[in-house]
């Protein structure tokens, strides 16, 4: 049972989740996996079923709501949304703005949970080795992959939905970016920054029935082939370092349909080579944001109660 400092930490941990879900190239997903709630959140998930709902009818409201650990559920969601809402401008004036210190913030977080989630292994032998290279080379082909424009109809905006939850709960890979290489990026943004419930209704129930599908697959994964499963979710963090790279320049870009600039390859330099070829690489701004973002897994780490969240 959660105190009020454990549900005002869990809801930090959901700003935090949704702070990093808005940025294409880093998932929720992992802040959830290193702040120690991942399980607990597939499982709360995954127990939205037909028993939950049989429950609700049989023996009322109060059982269903711990049946699927609601106040977990409602506590966590709320920090995301508030995360959304209120940092959605924020960070794209930041990624438009600071793109060194936001990439640099992130690509340090996630080389410290490349080493944090690789502790939980006991051991490393042949099938885990297999499952990081697997795993790294999905998300090297995902951050290389050429972005398609598959239009902005409802039906396109609901399987977007689908797709992006699915990426978003898994460590390494961001959601955001997802949408991006399908053109949906700024479609989505926009209606978070306009408020369109049409289209962001559309989208949340694509989410939904995707969160609902997916996390069954997830929990079942981490329960039965946890070795595997985690070995294989550190080759995507690992994969992942490729998309936050801060200095990196773009080589290809083009106009969407709502005039907006997508970026199609990018070339990944080397600080030297950025000033030269870009500008300032702001190289010690950089490396503390880098630390910094070291510093906020070990923090998340140490609050998560140092326990095996798997």
């Amino acid at each position: 049972m959660r105190t009020i400092g454990g549900y005002s930490l869990l809801f930090v941990k959901g700003l935090m989740m949704g702070a990093a879900d808005v940025v294409p190239g880093v998932s929720g997903g992992t802040i959830a996996f290193i702040s120690g709630i991942y399980v607990e959140l597939l499982d709360s998930i995954k127990s939205i079923n037909f028993q939950s709902v049989q429950t609700l009818f049989t023996r009322g409201p109060r059982a269903f709501w711990q049946a699927i650990n609601g106040t977990f559920l409602l506590v966590l969601v709320a920090g995301i949304l508030c995360s959304i809402f209120t940092l959605a401008r924020l960070v794209s004036y930041s990624l438009d703005h600071h793109p060194l210190l936001i990439w640099s913030l992130f690509f340090g977080l996630i080389v410290a949970s490349i080493f944090y989630v690789s502790r939980q292994l006991p051991r490393w032998d042949w099938p885990q080795w297999l499952s990081l290279v697997i795993g790294t080379l999905l998300a090297v082909a995902t951050a290389l992959s050429p972005p398609l424009q598959v239009g902005a109809s409802l039906a396109a905006v609901f399987f977007s939905g689908m797709l992006a939850i699915c990426a978003m709960i898994l460590p390494g890979i961001s959601g955001s970016f997802i949408l991006l290489l399908i053109g949906m990026y700024s479609v989505i943004i926009g209606a978070v920054t306009r408020l369109d419930f049409v289209v962001l209704g559309t989208f949340a129930v694509g989410a939904l029935i995707g969160l609902l599908l997916f996390s069954r697959l997830l929990s079942w994964l981490l329960h039965h082939q946890r070795s595997n499963t985690l070995s294989l979710l550190t080759g995507f963090l690992v994969g992942s370092l490729l998309i936050v790279w801060p200095w990196k320049r773009p080589l290809e870009t083009l106009l969407d349909a709502h005039g907006n600039t997508v970026v199609i390859t990018r070339e990944l330099l080397w600080p030297a080579s950025y000033a030269q070829s870009v500008g300032d690489p702001s190289v010690l701004a950089c490396i503390l944001l880098m630390i910094t973002g070291l510093v906020l897994v070990l923090a998340l780490e140490y609050l998560g109660g140092r326990r095996d969240p798997f």
